[in-house]
């Protein structure tokens, strides 16, 4: 425990900036539907967050190689915060597209940061807990901040002024933890194509889980909000679906070790594909219906781009392991920045549910997709799998924390 100690300033501020961002998510869809913005704005402010969130995974390693980490970190986090305020302070969803693309670029950035900084100071024997505890802090600080909404309202100032003060609490365990400045990683030297021959299959599940998952996490408070949830409800709603894939994610991950990858990536999608429409068709205006289905949706629809990624490393060479999920969590990237936007138009057009419909198409793709494979290619032996792990899509510097023993740390090219 002592060598994981000095880390806990990082961990509480990686904790305060999750639980911001998430409730930025939420509170943004809720406050844009009060201010009469229509779903495709809301969706539009999604797509801009994600194509921030891309430009900053592929800027920040040369903003912390020029000032360091903790003058990177004060800058993004006095950005972001700064930006929050601005969204109450002009209701205007040209002024609130911008600061998410803004917004998206911050959070690509201090994620990068407090992930290389936690990367640079964890040994081997300490890595798996270190993982286990962000993943612990990533979904209860998700989670519990979203209940923050119903207790102040999703109307007037205070909700933004505190999330504001949580982007810049961030600031006080980084400035004052007792960590030195460690040298910023080495950018890895991305190969898309070659990552894409290595598995097809696994880039384009990242892209069309990058679809489904962005238009859940911008689009779901509308749904639930124009079917009649109350706010409390559709905070439930949404944390229900989050809170539902951070549980099953490590079952299907053991029995994807154990069968055919691919053979679990098919059931999956195949059941989250049967949630999505159990949704549309069962689940109508009922919150406690709405409530169960949602977290089912959540336990196969979440996990999607760990099992993705996982069939990817399975085909690539030892050592390509950080490399790889950098790659992948571009293509997730590319999918995340048309999924809110594409799916937002046909709300627009054919109500909340279509939502739904919309996920339930992109998964019937994929499913036909990891039908196709599996004709073209053998699986992967048992013996020749990496073990699972869960990853998260919070920065492409994530895989190097995550990365098994013996692989690279992204230092050469994929």
């Amino acid at each position: 425990m002592s060598s994981i100690r000095p880390l806990i300033p990082l961990l509480l501020a990686a904790g305060i900036l999750l639980g911001g961002n998430g409730l930025q998510s939420t509170l943004i869809a809720l406050r844009g539907a009060q201010e009469g913005f229509s779903a495709s704005d809301i969706g539009l402010m999604g797509t801009f967050y994600f194509a921030g969130f891309l430009l900053g995974c592929l800027a920040i390693s040369r903003i912390m190689k020029a000032v360091g980490h903790i003058r990177a970190f004060s800058a993004l986090a006095a950005i972001a915060s700064v930006g929050t305020l601005l969204l109450v302070l002009v209701l205007d969803p040209v002024m609130w597209c911008a600061v998410r693309f803004a917004g998206g670029f911050c959070f690509a950035g201090l994620f990068t940061i407090v992930e290389s900084w936690l990367n640079s100071g964890v040994t081997n024997k300490d890595r798996a807990r270190v993982l286990a505890i962000y993943r612990m802090v990533d979904t209860g600080s998700v989670t519990s901040a979203q209940f923050l909404i119903p207790v102040f309202g999703a109307g007037g100032f205070t909700i933004f002024a505190i999330m504001s003060i949580m982007i810049t609490l961030s600031l006080v365990p980084v400035s004052l933890g007792d960590r030195s400045n460690p040298t910023p990683p080495e950018e890895v030297k991305l190969d898309l194509a070659r990552v894409w021959r290595i598995s097809p299959l696994g880039c384009f599940g990242c892209i069309a889980v990058g679809v489904t998952n962005s238009a859940f996490r911008t689009l779901s408070p509308v749904y639930a909000e124009q079917i009649g949830m109350s706010v409390a409800d559709v905070v439930t709603f949404v944390s229900v679906g989050i809170f539902g894939g951070a549980i099953i994610q490590y079952p299907l991950g053991y029995l994807s070790d154990r069968w055919d990858r691919r053979r679990v990536l098919l059931l999956t999608t195949c059941c989250a594909m049967l949630a999505a429409l159990a949704l549309v068709f069962i689940a109508g205006s009922n919150p406690l219906l709405n409530f169960i289905i949602i977290f089912i949706f959540g336990c196969f629809a979440m996990p999607l781009y760990s099992l993705a990624a996982a069939h990817s490393n399975d085909r690539a060479d030892t050592g390509e392991f950080v490399l790889i999920n950098a790659a992948l969590m571009l293509f997730y990237s590319f999918g995340a920045i048309g999924g809110p936007f594409a799916a937002s138009t046909v709300m627009q057009y054919f109500g909340p549910s279509a939502l739904f419909v919309f996920s339930a198409t992109v998964y019937a793709i994929l499913i036909t997709v990891i039908l196709y494979r599996m004709q073209a290619r053998s699986g992967v032996p048992v013996g020749k799998r990496g073990r699972f792990i869960a990853l998260l899509r919070t920065s492409t510097v994530f895989a190097r924390l995550a990365r098994r023993n013996g692989d690279s740390d992204g230092s050469g090219s994929a």
